[in-house]
């Protein structure tokens, strides 16, 4: 184990090594000159070399690659050139509200896909089985910025069961302030028992987070469906099945465990994707968080902004990745072996 931990710890780090050198070539290859998103399109030639002195640009390519490095490290992303604040601090604001949404897609996603996909596995090649397949197709399938749209229009516009857009109700902020901890406001609505906005949250949160849910639900039933077809072919799943248990035992107490590890790679994969798909999500629920952020960003050339978004998503998906590996090898230890 400790050896298995250390070679996917080395993994982990040679790939955020080349995402950091990734992102700063991206920022150098952005149309643009960030002197002039900075300063404005009415600076002089003093203000111009001001801001290139400010940020490290007329420094040669080495150089700036050290100090991109270097600040990163030390906690420094570099100052966003539209809101004028440090890029961290704007992703620490923005970047709960996206986990919130999230973190609600992955768990109706989990919570749906992997009992479908055990439905499926389950009665095989026959109707239920054929069902889940056609709807998790459909749920992969189709756009989700047009699923957001249809969703919106039906439940919230037409049928007026769920609010339109939004993360709460804003008038409650006169009424019920809340306390902010940890900037994920059903988490801090509920550490103060501030009901009406946790209420408002949870109402608002119900239609974006059905919407992210749906891609990775579809994979999740299509994944866990094939994993256990396949483990109940094995050796240990026919003599199992000899023994006298049924199909959902050989299912549930024998072939879900070890079928559970190529379900884990691919939610930690879906994690990721999620936080990038959801920017489509929250355009269209006018939810805040990264998704209004980076396209903000790109609106006005941010090329700072870009970069950390692009960091900070890249770093989630290394990280989901390496707690998924060292999940898997708990559950199976055969996974150290690889």
């Amino acid at each position: 184990m400790p050896r298995y931990l250390i070679r996917r710890l080395g993994q982990a780090v040679l790939v955020v090594a080349g995402v950091i050198a990734l992102t700063f070539v991206i920022m150098r290859l952005v149309p643009g000159d960030p002197a002039v998103a900075y300063a404005g399109p009415k600076a002089g030639p003093a203000e111009l070399a001001q801001a290139r002195a400010r940020f490290g640009l007329d420094d040669p390519v080495w150089t700036q690659l050290w100090n991109y490095v270097r600040d990163l490290f030390s906690g420094d992303w570099g100052t966003s050139l539209h809101t004028r604040q440090p890029v961290a601090h704007d992703l620490a604001t923005a970047f709960p509200a996206s986990l919130e949404l999230v973190g609600a897609a992955l768990i109706v996603a989990v919570l749906a896909g992997v009992p479908l996909g055990i439905l499926a596995a389950r009665y095989h090649t026959k109707f239920p089985d054929l069902s889940v397949r056609l709807s998790s197709m459909l749920a992969v399938s189709v756009p989700v910025f047009w699923l957001a749209l249809a969703v919106q229009t039906l439940f919230a516009s037409t049928l007026g069961w769920f609010p339109v857009a939004g993360e709460y109700d804003t008038r409650l902020d006169v009424t019920s302030p809340l306390h902010v901890y940890t900037n994920i406001t059903a988490v801090d609505a509920l550490l103060t028992g501030n009901w009406p906005i946790l209420t408002s949250t949870l109402a608002h949160l119900v239609l974006p987070a059905l919407v992210v849910a749906a891609y990775p639900a579809g994979l999740i039933a299509q994944m866990t469906r094939a994993a256990l077809i396949e483990e109940t072919g094995r050796d240990h799943t026919r003599m199992e099945r000899a023994l006298g248990f049924g199909e959902t035992a050989l299912l549930t107490r024998f072939a879900l465990r070890p079928a559970a590890a190529p379900v884990l790679s691919l939610i930690a994969l879906v994690f990721a994707y999620a936080i990038v798909n959801g920017f489509l999500v929250e355009a269209v629920f006018n939810w805040p968080g990264l998704g209004r952020y980076a396209a903000d960003s790109i609106r006005s050339l941010d090329t700072p902004a870009i970069a950390g978004v692009t960091l900070l998503v890249a770093l989630l998906y290394v990280v989901a990745n390496l707690v998924v590996d060292l999940l898997q090898s708990l559950i199976d230890p055969r996974v150290r072996t690889r």
